[in-house]
């Protein structure tokens, strides 16, 4: 190896530890604390033994939020196949062999939101004092919010003539909520296979069905601690997986990309760092330039 080379090597090394050691310096005070559910906010328990596919809850979602049908090939049935800008509940079958269950997709109102960490404009919203995540009339439709949604639920309005927004569950925040009533899915089911309340309350009904009904449900509230915790939370007799609910990591997400943006930009300390380190590998190879250019 050339002594030139070898010195290259060894200034490049010393200034990836430079700006590495910049990144280290801000890690602790850019690191973003964990956000614990209020006793105030509000949550659904959704028990999926209970529930007999009837979707009336999805008729009743419909009805109160005045969203329109998605009408089957026939154009007769609203007969929606998954979420979308214009459904925002739907239930879903689960079948092996002889064994089935119900599934209610909606949006989880997660108590540390991605949707919400990631919106430019401030569009999507959670409630300081119910909890409930929600979208206003702000939303310009960037789709970040659908992105970084680890249940991928906010949908787009692609057959807009002009699609502008972002539509998903919001607990019938301005319907319902508004009026002092229940979400409107929860009003109607007629099993109390999903019911409304306190976050916590709920959270300890959940526990204590599956304590006194020991082989009914697989023994975890899905939602307790998900990603940091989840404002709709599930029980079931079938795994989790299988009805649709993805595995995922007890930390919510913000708290890692939120953390990783406010260590590397805070201060511009290791912008700052690594255009250093440019700046003094262009003096140094100019340097040797004009140096080369004397001795010839």
């Amino acid at each position: 190896m050339k002594p030139v080379d070898k010195k290259r090597r060894e200034f490049l090394k010393k200034a990836a530890l430079t700006t590495a050691a910049a990144v280290g310096a801000t890690a602790e005070s850019g690191a973003r604390e964990r956000k614990e559910p209020k006793d105030s906010w509000y949550g659904m328990l959704y028990d999926s033994t209970r529930c007999v596919g009837c979707k009336t809850c999805m008729v009743a979602c419909k009805e109160a939020n005045g969203l329109p049908p998605e009408l089957d090939p026939d154009g007769i049935h609203d007969a929606p196949v998954g979420l979308s800008a214009y459904t925002r509940t739907v239930i879903k079958l689960y079948k092996e062999g002889d064994k089935h269950a119900y599934f209610k997709a909606q949006c989880m109102h997660c108590v540390d939101p991605s949707c919400v960490s990631v919106c430019p404009v401030g569009a999507m919203k959670k409630d300081p004092e119910t909890g409930v995540v929600y979208v206003d009339d702000s939303c310009l439709g960037c789709r970040y919010c659908q992105m970084a949604c680890p249940f991928n639920i906010p949908k787009f309005e692609w057959d807009a003539a002009i699609p502008k927004r972002i539509s998903k569950c919001d607990m019938c925040w301005f319907t319902n909520l508004k009026q002092g009533k229940q979400p409107a899915c929860c009003e109607v089911c007629p099993n109390e296979a999903i019911i409304f309340g306190r976050r916590n309350e709920l959270l300890e009904e959940a526990k204590r069905r599956i304590r006194e009904n020991p082989g009914r449900y697989v023994p975890k509230v899905y939602g307790e601690s998900e990603v940091g915790g989840t404002g709709v939370l599930h029980i079931a007799g079938v795994e989790f997986e299988k009805l649709g609910l993805p595995k995922l990591p007890m930390t919510a997400p913000p708290q890692v990309s939120e953390g990783v943006q406010h260590t590397v930009y805070k201060g511009f300390i290791a912008p700052v760092a690594l255009f250093g380190t440019v700046l003094a590998l262009n003096v140094r190879n100019r340097k040797k330039r004009e140096k080369e250019g004397k001795d010839e």
